[in-house]
């Protein structure tokens, strides 16, 4: 049986007004038809005050113009993630994300529907680090104090050929000031290289700052980077950005393929001159910052989907660092899992344990996707659960044990078969090589010939050490 209409009605209502976004909708004529708890939060009114009145009697201060919900009545078009600040009516200011939607029953407009996020909170909690950092960066430092950094390379722990390579290449390039473009799997030390990078450096006297480039707004996102003015927009302040703190150090952007194009536009501005203006000033400042960007998926995959611009790509990619996962450095594992249990050992003040065989070959033949994060957790898990001198399996994750039953059979069967990272670069050895022989050398015939573009191409003669003829 099919519920009553007015009972469907109430259901809806119930629904959207559960949700924790403030939504408003009006109707043609611009009558507000609904408008729920987190929006008169927002607005410093009551549900009453709004409902059932015209949007410009309710809000005095918006115009034809300037009113979002009229204007998609207006044009029909969607207006998406607009920056709104705002002073609500108690006085408090308020910083959302708009998106305004049409109304449409087939043809027909009756309506728009305004949704917004408040991201206040996370402004104010941005805008206290910004003058933390400028607090930090006030105070005059001590010789051979390291400022906002934890690691060196003496702490990444390492037998592996590859990641060992990478090491000694970190250090080396640290003298230089030069972008570095990091980029690994989540979990397998990303942030402990950078850091390592800033301490072996000569700016490691001077600050080390790092922002996350993920699940921030646009225009949150620049400006923490390049700092305010007052009345550039409502509530704006006088306060330096990111670049400005990190004079002198090191900037490091995580996650840098989160950014959206446009803000890694003026990110591009600055690597190439290194000049900074705040958002709404008319002075600019010369910086003097390294800047080492970090993702957790190939660089050209992300240029290739768009996420990361082509130029902003090459600008970056000084110095590229690929950290290996620890799937593909397996005689790290009991080297660091000795490290965390004498870590743990230490933190829970407990004698060292043994560790019974069957624990090392269920660390082994696990495939990590958390990297050597999941691996330490794993450990810590271990060393909270064993009350004797030895771990054993019944001390690990669940789900470790349970994917050691499951794989134990088809390792048998594919104990022959190479890693699949190995095959698909021999795969794509071969067929370069092959390419470049039917083209005599030349790069950008070849490329036509694999249907990649050149740039893509050249990358990979570069990384394989291959030679080409032109």
């Amino acid at each position: 049986m099919f519920p009553h209409v007015k009972d469907t009605e109430e259901m809806l209502r119930a629904i959207l007004g559960s949700i924790d976004e403030a939504i408003h909708a009006v109707n043609e004529k611009g009558i507000t038809i609904f408008y729920n708890e987190v929006a008169a939060k927002h607005d410093g009114l009551e549900i009453n005050e709004v409902l059932g009145k015209h949007i410009l009697e309710t809000f005095p201060s918006l115009t034809e113009e300037t009113s979002t919900l009229l204007k998609v009545i207006r044009t029909k078009e969607p207006i998406y993630h607009i920056q709104q600040t705002y002073k609500n009516k108690r006085g408090t200011f308020i910083d959302t994300i708009n998106t305004t939607l049409p109304i449409k029953v087939g043809d027909r407009l009756i309506g728009a529907v305004e949704i917004a996020k408040d991201y206040s909170q996370i402004k104010t909690l941005s805008n206290k680090l910004l003058d933390l950092q400028s607090k930090i960066k006030a105070i005059p430092k001590k010789p051979n104090e390291v400022t906002g950094t934890t690691y060196s390379f003496q702490d990444i722990i390492t037998r592996s050929e590859e990641f060992m390579k990478i090491k000694h290449f970190a250090e080396r390039i640290s003298r230089f000031s030069s972008s570095v473009l990091v980029y690994g799997e989540t979990g397998t030390g990303k942030e402990l290289l950078v850091q390592s990078i800033h301490n072996s450096s000569s700016r490691n006297l001077s600050p080390f700052i790092v922002q996350n480039c993920a699940a921030l707004p646009e225009s949150l996102l620049e400006s923490l980077l390049f700092g305010t003015v007052k009345g550039s927009y409502t509530g704006a302040v006088d306060r330096a950005g990111l670049f400005e703190l990190a004079h002198g150090g090191t900037l490091f952007l995580d996650e840098i393929n989160s950014m959206p194009l446009q803000l890694q536009s003026k990110l591009l501005r600055v690597l190439e001159d290194g000049v900074v203006r705040r958002i709404g000033a008319t002075k600019a400042y010369q910086v003097d910052v390294r800047v080492i960007v970090a993702m957790n998926e190939s660089p050209l995959h992300c240029v290739e989907r768009k996420q990361l611009r082509e130029d902003l790509y090459y600008r970056l990619n000084v110095y590229p660092l690929e950290i290996p996962p620890l799937r593909e450095r397996k005689e790290d594992i009991p080297l660091l899992m000795d490290f965390f249990i004498s870590k743990y050992s230490e933190s829970f003040k407990r004698n060292i344990p043994f560790v019974d065989d069957n624990v090392k070959d269920c660390l082994l033949d696990y495939s990590w996707p958390g990297n050597v994060r999941e691996l330490k957790h794993c450990i810590e898990h271990a060393m909270s659960l064993v009350d004797g001198e030895k771990i054993t399996i019944s001390h690990l994750p669940p789900h470790l044990t349970n994917t050691k039953k499951t794989l134990s059979a088809s390792n048998e069967k594919s104990s022959s078969l190479l890693p699949l990272r190995s095959a698909v670069e021999e795969t794509e050895k071969k067929l370069i090589r092959l390419s470049l022989e039917q083209t005599g050398g030349n790069i950008l015939q070849a490329a036509k010939l694999l249907k990649i573009p050149r740039q893509t191409l050249q990358y990979k003669i570069d990384k394989y050490q291959m030679s080409s003829c032109r």
